[in-house]
């Protein structure tokens, strides 16, 4: 899967989302009420707070929970929810186990289209279909996983040349464009309701 991608703006966060499947996932499931950089950064932060070279979804879903949520939790935190965020990584990482032997590329790896794709990823403990759309397209856009059908699974956030969703950032500009659409959509609500 390795790949190179821009999500934490940190090189070294990066290099892990780009090769680690399961890194990419955390990052995901992080991204949420905290900075889409920071969140990606997450799945480092914790690597290097545990002394680990990568990910592993078997070690992280039978880490001690207590201990894991005071990993999440040392300053500075992964998340602005360290401790509920910690006990969701563990949730994720013990439905992998369950499910794909831990491996998180299997997710996709053998997928026939987009639908299934989506399906697969809005079964994950923390994801729900918009987390599972975002998802699927930044595979898509930013990983090759181009199974047929994978635009329209993943709604508006498919769509070529936009600026919605960590799907589409490349670099410091475009998230700053992503950033741009996310204010004008919470003005749009907040002026609608």
């Amino acid at each position: 899967m390795a790949t190179t991608v821009h999500l934490a703006q940190q090189p070294e966060a990066d290099e892990l989302l780009g090769r680690s499947p399961l890194a990419a996932l955390v990052g995901m499931l992080l991204d949420q009420q905290f900075p889409m950089e920071r969140a990606f950064a997450g799945p480092y932060v914790i690597t290097q707070r545990a002394g680990w070279k990568d990910l592993d979804a078997h070690e992280i879903a039978g880490y001690d929970p207590e201990a894991f949520e005071a990993l999440m939790a040392e300053p500075p935190v992964v998340h602005r929810y360290p401790r509920s965020m910690g006990k969701r990584v563990q949730q994720l990482c013990q439905y992998l186990v369950e499910h794909y032997d831990g491996d998180a590329e299997a997710i996709w790896r053998d997928v026939e289209d987009g639908h299934e794709l989506f399906k697969r990823l809005n079964a994950l403990p923390g994801y729900g279909k918009q987390k599972a759309q975002i998802f699927t397209a930044l595979l898509g856009k930013q990983y090759g996983v181009t199974p047929e059908g994978w635009r329209d699974a993943a709604g508006a956030y498919g769509e070529e040349g936009s600026r919605r969703s960590v799907a589409d950032i490349t670099g410091p500009d475009s998230l700053a464009e992503v950033r741009a659409f996310k204010q004008e959509m919470k003005k749009a609500a907040k002026a609608k309701g």
